[in-house]
Parts: C-alpha cells; sequence; structure tokens
C-alpha cells in the first residue's frame, strides 16, 4: 500500500513533530505553571461526568 520512502518519511516527520511538541512545551512550561493551576480538577470533572454518564446509562438500560 505504502512506499519504503513514505514510510521513513512518515516516521521522520513524526520524530520531528514529537521533538518540537516537546521542544514548545519545555519552553513555556513556567508560564503553563502559571497561567494554568488547578486544571487538573476540571480533568478529573470532566472524566468523573463521563462515567457517571455511562453508569447511568447501564443502569437505566438494565
Amino acid at each position: 500500500m505504502f512506499s519504503t520512502g513514505q514510510w521513513i518519511f512518515a516516521a521522520l516527520f513524526f520524530v520531528a513533530f514529537v521533538g518540537v511538541i516537546i521542544f514548545s512545551y519545555r519552553k513555556d512550561i513556567k508560564l503553563h505553571r502559571k497561567y494554568y493551576k488547578g486544571t487538573i480538577f476540571i480533568l478529573l470533572g470532566f472524566i468523573a461526568f463521563i462515567l457517571l454518564l455511562f453508569v447511568l446509562k447501564s443502569f437505566l438500560k438494565g
């Protein structure tokens, strides 16, 4: 389906993309810590809400 060159390009692109993402995150880590405090609780709230929906769905279905 894909040629060897296309697989090599995809692998190199993926490695470069992940590298740029990590570099950018490392550069801005002080800003993230300053402006995004407490966002873990929002994430946990979303996860709890989705789990609640699944529980309600299974409870009401059976």
